[in-house]
């Protein structure tokens, strides 16, 4: 009887005595280190560690009761940018509704300034009356879809192991009293955007803004990650409403940053339909984590909680391919 309990001990069973086995014990005690170790990443976001803080949170990755979701999400490959190429194990119906949500997105896009056609000053000016609208005229239903927004971009980049740094929603008491505060989310590791931002700043001709050199400052990984991160909003809003409003000034920083690395359109308009694929591929197959987080983040939760509320309403698998 002895053998058989400690047997079943260490292969992580339940005991005759429903007392927890040795497995349990350690999976339990890391659940409650996991828990205190995020509340430390709050506290070294506030204080401007991100380095640390991304530390901390990478080493809670895959480990039992740790983070199972954070960079957990599969990228589609650069040489198949079709549904049809990727063999998905889905049937009809859902094939169908995935390929009008990508092409949906992708006439959102479209819509949106071509590239390379405005000038910097013609940009600031279409962003700033795009802010001035903003989600404040219809007050609850902006703010919800603010909210969805805004959750799109920060579970995307925490999927793909962009650790959020901290975000903005505004309140509906402030959208009501005309208080418009830019909703946003900041990420860890996007550091280069303070380059891109640089010749606008200066004023400079934006013919000669883009440069091939640039390419060297930033990984074809970053550039993808913050592809499908910036693409993660307006997705949200295509899931939940079937359309974007929201949209223009994600699109036009995508841009911004293409120009900024010299891409011809041909290479910008590749990369953007890679990520738009991406994106609609990660947050179909997690829709529910999106609504909730989407809760947390309208009533101002902080990072921890954000992230407590997503790996607690992940699929079991992080995509479906």
């Amino acid at each position: 009887m002895y053998l058989a309990t400690v047997s079943s001990q260490l292969r992580g069973e339940p005991t005759a005595t429903g007392a927890l086995s040795p497995i349990d014990v350690r999976e339990a005690d890391f659940s409650i280190r996991c828990r205190r170790a995020l509340k430390r990443v709050d506290r070294e976001l506030s204080r401007g560690n991100f380095k640390t803080a991304l530390s901390l949170v990478k080493q809670l990755q895959n480990k039992p009761r740790g983070l199972r979701g954070f960079g957990a999400a599969k990228q589609v490959s650069k040489m198949l940018c079709s549904l049809d190429e990727l063999n998905l194990k889905l049937d009809a119906n859902e094939m169908l509704s995935l390929q009008l949500l990508v092409d949906s997105v992708m006439e959102s896009i479209e819509s949106c300034t071509d590239f390379g056609s405005l000038d910097e000053d013609s940009i600031d000016r279409f962003e700033i009356s795009m802010q001035d609208k903003g989600y404040g005229s219809l007050c609850e239903d902006d703010h919800f879809m603010c909210t969805q927004h805004e959750a799109g971009h920060f579970l995307v980049g925490y999927l793909l192991g962009v650790l959020p740094k901290g975000y903005m929603v505004p309140s509906i008491e402030s959208l009501r009293q005309g208080k418009f505060t830019a909703a946003r989310v900041e990420f860890v590791g996007f550091e280069f955007l303070k380059e891109v931002a640089i010749p606008r700043m200066l004023k400079k001709d934006t013919s000669q803004v883009g440069d091939r050199a640039n390419r060297s400052k930033i990984s074809s990984k970053t550039l993808n990650n913050f592809s499908c991160v910036l693409l993660g909003g307006l997705v949200a809003e295509h899931i939940v409403s079937g359309y974007s409003d929201g949209h223009h000034a994600d699109i036009n920083k995508l841009e911004r940053v293409f120009r900024w690395l010299g891409y011809k359109k041909s290479e910008a308009d590749y990369q953007l339909r890679w990520a738009a694929l991406n994106t609609v591929l990660i947050l179909h197959h997690h829709m529910k984590a999106s609504s909730k987080l989407a809760e947390a983040m309208a009533m101002e939760k902080p990072i921890s909680s954000c992230i407590d509320t997503i790996e607690k309403h992940l699929t079991h698998k992080t995509n479906p391919r």
